[in-house]
């Protein structure tokens, strides 16, 4: 269905995978395709049990796993609001997750390291496309630094390991994802779960507008989360070099033109009123996905309106459920 031949069945059969954060959005899909792709060993850690700020749960995790290959996606994360009010907490739990297990891994012999960064560690003023040897030319955007930063030092870390120690660590530097098992609490959801809960609710309340921050000129590119785990997996099969990669779409929309495709796909008439008291964030976002298809042959397969409205779909089935439920307890 997506595409991918499943070929690597002998890379991922016998081997133990530790996949941080596999019960989170992004991590569901990625044990889903390791598991198509053959892996039978997989262990996804659960916060309740081991707290990865913890350097003797990371140990627990890994005495109890014995992985032979480390997937970190568990991170602390969230749209502009949240990156705001949370800088503090971004930055530290990042940061200490990752360097943390990054060198208890290297202590217990593991033989390969997936890090997954962020395109938030790119300079506010990157030029378009985001080339991943632009990395370094500047600050990031300030209202996300500290998690961009976080996860850049990441990067940082497991190019010194390879450099010392031979640690068999890369880098991956994802755009923004989207998909079903988003995230729509308002409080920490990134933009396009966002605009969807708002235009929805908007549509059912009656109401004549929603207020979207900004002016609507900035511009992102979202990756679907499907696209996103199979991207990762690729280049957990293929690719064992230091320098990031990026893993995206290579499309951009601005966010004006993404709240009109999903007020046309929700059906929400109202009006946009901008807020442009509230920030932004970095004004364009768009990368060179190239060093990705030339390394180990990934490029993203969905349509973004495709995706868009298959999100919309799993958002109105999980409201229908959760409203069945309530009425059921209320009787």
């Amino acid at each position: 269905m997506w595409g991918y031949p499943l070929t690597q069945h002998a890379f991922w059969s016998g081997k133990s995978v530790l996949v941080t954060g596999g019960a989170g959005f992004l991590g569901r899909h990625v044990v889903a395709v390791l598991r198509e792709r053959g892996a039978d060993r997989i262990f996804v850690p659960r916060s309740a049990d081991f707290d990865l700020r913890e350097k003797d749960a990371i140990i627990s995790a890994l005495n109890w796993s014995k992985p032979e290959i480390i997937i970190h996606l568990a991170a602390v994360v969230g749209g502009i609001g949240a990156n705001r009010e949370n800088p503090g907490r971004f930055f530290y739990d990042n940061a200490i997750m990752g360097i943390q297990l990054m060198e208890q891994a290297r202590r217990f012999g593991v033989e390969k390291f997936v890090t997954i960064g962020t395109v938030c560690s790119y300079r506010k003023h990157t030029p378009v496309p985001f080339r991943e040897d632009d990395l370094w030319n500047g600050y990031p955007e300030e209202t996300n630094a500290p998690y961009g930063l976080a996860k850049k030092m990441l990067l940082v870390q497991g190019q010194a390991y390879r450099q010392q120690y031979g640690f068999n660590a890369i880098h991956l530097l994802l755009a923004n994802l989207y998909g079903p098992g988003d995230n729509f609490d308002p409080a920490t959801s990134h933009v396009i779960p966002a605009l969807i809960k708002k235009c929805i609710d908007a549509r059912e309340r009656g109401d004549d507008h929603i207020v979207v921050w900004g002016t609507g000129s900035a511009s992102r590119e979202f990756l679907y989360v499907r696209d996103a785990a199979e991207g990762i997996v690729l280049a957990t099969e293929r690719y064992a070099d230091p320098e990031p990669v990026n893993i995206g779409s290579g499309q951009e929309i601005t966010i004006r033109e993404l709240v009109e495709l999903i007020k046309e796909l929700t059906g929400f008439r109202g009006d946009v009123r901008w807020d442009t008291s509230k920030p932004e964030g970095q004004p364009r976002r768009r990368l060179d996905t190239s060093r990705a298809r030339e390394r180990f042959g990934f490029e993203a397969r969905t349509d973004f309106r495709t995706g868009l409205w298959a999100t919309i779909d799993w958002y109105l089935r999980q409201r229908r459920g959760v409203e069945v439920a309530s009425d059921a307890a209320g009787e």
